[in-house]
């Protein structure tokens, strides 16, 4: 294994350490990681969403078998979703003529929902208090108006994992918080990993069939990260959440906003 590969297989045990302690997304660490050590954004981009497939499919296993998954909210989640993976994977094979188009628009999307995901991480308190707030909003609301919701909130994180990997973890959460907040925090998590396993492989699988995929890398990347993931899991707890989120806050802040601006 030259010095390039073992790299890799790093990247993936810290950025597999990091999601087991703190269950954030895997895609606003590792896409920028795969950026830096040189990759183009396309093909990071393409690797990391089946990357987050395979490894979230494990989280799903055992989510299900706990019970912590509600089936209809996955549901209707994946019927806003999965439309909208396709949707924006046409858009950017419409772009494919000119690679560096692509490139950059990925990037500059890339760059805003890294911030946005970053302000989530930040402010997840707060908006979780926001939520439990207007819970009697949510409680009233008709189940057909509440549905529609949850379809279009699906097509955003739908449109926001296409374009840049980023969204179905932190993002996501929030949202199913806001939507749902009566809802128990496990079955929260285990439905929006479950709702994550079909978003992120329709859309590797679209970014595959585009050239956007890195086979060897998609390897070394798991080499790391199965392990990261089983060692981070028992870790859990052990560091403050107080201190951790913050410094993942500010360190994905920092990354979205050198590349949107």
């Amino acid at each position: 294994m030259d010095v390039g590969n073992f790299g890799f297989v790093v990247a993936g045990l810290i950025v597999g350490f990091i999601v087991g302690m703190t269950g954030v997304g895997g895609g606003s660490l590792m896409t920028p990681i795969l950026l830096w050590f040189g990759i183009n954004p396309a093909t990071a981009v393409g690797t990391d969403l089946l990357y987050a497939a395979i490894t979230k499919s494990g989280g799903v296993l055992v989510h299900g078998k706990n019970k912590n998954i509600d089936w209809t909210i996955t549901g209707w989640l994946t019927l806003g979703s999965v439309p909208a993976v396709l949707l924006t994977l046409w858009f950017l094979k419409s772009l494919h003529t000119d690679p560096s188009a692509m490139n950059e628009v990925i990037k500059q999307a890339l760059g805003v929902v890294l911030l946005l995901t970053a302000l989530a991480i930040l402010f997840k308190k707060k908006l979780l208090a926001f939520a439990q707030h207007h819970a009697g909003d949510n409680y009233h609301m008709s189940p057909r108006n509440l549905n529609g919701l949850t379809v279009f909130t699906g097509a955003i994180l739908g449109t926001m994992v296409a374009l840049t990997s980023i969204g179905a973890g932190a993002l996501g959460t929030v949202a199913l918080f806001i939507l749902y907040p009566f809802l128990a925090t496990k079955r929260l998590v285990g439905t929006e990993i479950a709702h994550a396993v079909p978003l992120t492989l329709v859309a590797g699988l679209g970014h595959a069939s585009m050239g956007n995929m890195d086979w060897h890398l998609l390897g070394f990347l798991l080499m790391g990260s199965l392990p990261g993931i089983y060692v981070g899991s028992h870790m859990s707890g052990r560091v403050p959440d107080e201190l951790l989120r913050p410094c993942l806050a500010v360190m994905l802040g920092l990354i979205g906003f050198k590349l949107a601006f």
